[in-house]
């Protein structure tokens, strides 16, 4: 079992994707090379939808966030599947414009937006901006009124809920750069001035607990916390909140640890939340907004390297290097990211050994992944690391000057390049 079934064998025991063979997208392509499979994207994007559909009457968006992997080519795979975008800077909000996605079904987020931000989605018309401060709010009510415009707005909480999640990518305890707090009255403070201001509109809440939770019980507390300010703020101000945006943070598959909910299960058991609550406060149920991003691409790509010098230190750890690292993957050197390595090129090999998968940055911390267990390798053979089709690429620097690899999408057995690997003359294309 692989962590999706985008994924297979050949006869030659080489690993596919989309059944193609990754030695042969190595050699077409060089390496590294990131890999994605769209079939199993638009899969993952019909799940969310369908669910949104069965369990709540197509009463939601499914906005995907695009922070996890963004191109054009992505965008316009989203948009063609039905889906919103959500974006937090003006570079992955050109992006989607670019590629033609509705801008009425774009969010906009992010705790610091600059003013030329701000304006561009005034101008353009963005669906949803979701404010993170009142410094933000009074800055997009000013640009608003300047562009003789009324903006809808929802407003980002902290839930006060803990989820277990590496601390870096949990985000809705109190302690939180992101948002306004319940416990403090703050949020409550934030309502009452968006409702005196002339050029935003408040339609609704948002709140994400973090990101890589393999547990349902976190969301539906989210769905619960929310749900319930939503009626307080009836109750105290007599003013209905018609959307509710429980951002993403669904677990996937890294590897053969991990076990991940269903991604429809999160959308069922939040629905049963918000139909109970909606019910007991009296209010109509709201409008839902849910963002996945990871679940989406994450496990549909993969990395491909060439494996270089082997290096055995006695009782100590053998180390296999790669022409790639932390410049297209830093997730290992920020989280202690963990990943399911394969030597591509022979799959099933009957051996297995312990090694550290080693990158050719200038630095000691630049690993793939430490102490794992992978078949028989050798120099000159081609290694896939899985699910690196999230915050792989959409992280990746030019550290040491290197540039960064292409991507190529594969479908219905032909690839194609959606990203050009960079080029020297790319790298120095800004200086002076």
């Amino acid at each position: 079992m692989f962590v999706s079934e985008s994924l297979g064998i050949n006869e030659k025991n080489e690993l596919t994707i989309g059944g193609i063979s990754t030695v042969e997208l190595a050699k077409k392509y060089g390496t590294p090379l990131y890999v994605m499979d769209e079939d199993g994207i638009r899969r993952n994007c019909r799940i969310y939808k369908e669910a949104i559909s069965k369990y709540y009457g197509g009463r939601g968006l499914i906005v995907y966030a695009s922070k996890a992997f963004s191109s054009l080519e992505m965008m316009r795979i989203v948009q063609s599947e039905g889906l919103g975008v959500d974006v937090v800077s003006g570079g992955e909000l050109y992006t989607a414009l670019k590629a033609g996605v509705d801008s009425e079904k774009i969010c906009f987020h992010g705790n610091f937006k600059t003013d030329e931000e701000l304006i561009m989605a005034v101008e353009n018309n963005v669906g949803r901006v979701v404010v993170d401060n009142l410094y933000e709010l009074f800055r997009l009510n000013d640009f608003a009124k300047e562009k003789g415009k009324i903006v809808n707005i929802l407003f980002r909480i902290k839930p006060g809920i803990e989820a277990h999640t590496h601390e870096f990518i949990s985000t809705g305890q109190i302690d939180s750069k992101f948002g306004v707090a319940l416990e403090t009255g703050e949020a409550m403070d934030f309502v009452k001035t968006a409702l005196e201001l002339s050029n935003v509109k408040l339609v609704g809440i948002h709140c994400h607990i973090g990101s890589q939770i393999f547990e349902l019980e976190p969301f539906r507390k989210a769905a619960e916390v929310m749900l319930s300010f939503i009626g307080d703020v009836l109750d105290k101000f007599g003013y209905k909140i018609n959307e509710l945006n429980l951002g993403g943070g669904y677990g996937v598959m890294y590897t053969k640890e991990d076990d991940p909910v269903k991604y429809d299960e999160y959308i069922k058991k939040v629905s049963e939340v918000i139909t109970e609550l909606s019910e007991k406060r009296g209010i109509e149920r709201p409008f839902i907004l849910m963002e996945p991003g990871r679940s989406i691409v994450a496990t549909e790509g993969i990395t491909l390297y060439t494996v270089g010098p082997i290096k055995e230190i006695p009782n100590v750890r053998k180390y296999v290097a790669v022409d790639g690292g932390m410049g297209d993957n830093p997730r290992y050197i920020l989280y202690g990211a963990k990943y399911w390595p394969i030597v591509a090129n022979r799959v099933v090999s009957g051996t297995e050994e312990v090694v550290t998968i080693a990158g050719r940055c200038c630095e000691s911390g630049d690993l793939l992944a430490k102490d794992v267990k992978l078949g028989e390798v050798k120099e000159g053979d081609i290694l896939a690391i899985l699910s690196t089709g999230a915050y792989n690429y959409s992280m990746s620097s030019n550290y040491n000057r290197i540039p960064r690899p292409a991507v190529v999408m594969v479908k219905n057995g032909e690839s194609r390049i959606i990203v050009m690997r960079e080029t020297y003359e790319d790298i120095i294309r800004n200086d002076l």
